[in-house]
């Protein structure tokens, strides 16, 4: 089976396919030929999945699944939230403003509790289903580690002492909040004959 992710970002669409393996192809829009990037326009993770999702389902009408995943940290109200991979602006080459803007926002706060939340929007068959994966945590000083993307050098999942970007994939990907959200849709799609056909 082939699943379209609706991303151009291919940290996400190999941690993905490390999660899923072998028994379903993760194809990006890149391998699709979609060269466009798709606006955010949603205030909800909920909403920014499914824009993507359904702008390129009404494309191509295949099976399809988007993910809106962000950091949402306790002491600044749930920011960055879905603005999380432009709180620092828009069309910037690395997240390293990103991670120095929310520290000077931390800076000299006690309260470090955050939570990475994914949602994904699977549209297939003309059906839409979400599914969520949260993973509590908090953020650290300074960042740590070369591995993942994103705010994964500053964020340490609550019962670790490592930050995700110290973590090897297999190790993330047991408890990260997308692996969650990914483990449901999957467990979902094998569960219907009609859909995993």
């Amino acid at each position: 089976m082939e699943l379209i992710f609706a991303t151009h970002n291919e940290g996400k669409v190999h941690e993905i396919q490390n999660i899923v393996g072998d028994n379903i192809k993760i194809l990006s829009l890149t391998d699709i030929g979609y060269l466009e990037e798709i606006p955010e326009t949603g205030s909800t993770f909920n909403e920014n999945a499914f824009v993507k999702a359904n702008t390129i389902y009404q494309i191509y009408r295949k099976p399809i699944f988007a993910d809106d995943s962000g950091l949402e940290v306790r002491a600044l109200n749930g920011r960055p939230g879905v603005y999380s991979a432009r709180y620092a602006g828009v069309g910037l080459k690395n997240f390293e403003p990103h991670i120095v803007k929310l520290l000077n926002e931390l800076n000299g706060v006690k309260d470090r509790k955050a939570r990475f939340k994914s949602v994904i929007c699977l549209i297939i068959n003309d059906k839409t289903y979400y599914f969520e994966g949260l993973i509590n945590g908090q953020i650290i000083d300074h960042p740590r580690g070369n591995n993942g993307f994103g705010y994964d050098p500053i964020f340490v999942p609550d019962g670790y002492t490592k930050t995700f970007a110290e973590m090897d994939l297999d190790e993330k990907n047991k408890i990260s909040h997308r692996s969650q959200a990914i483990r449901k849709m999957i467990d979902f799609i094998m569960s219907e004959p009609q859909i995993s056909e």
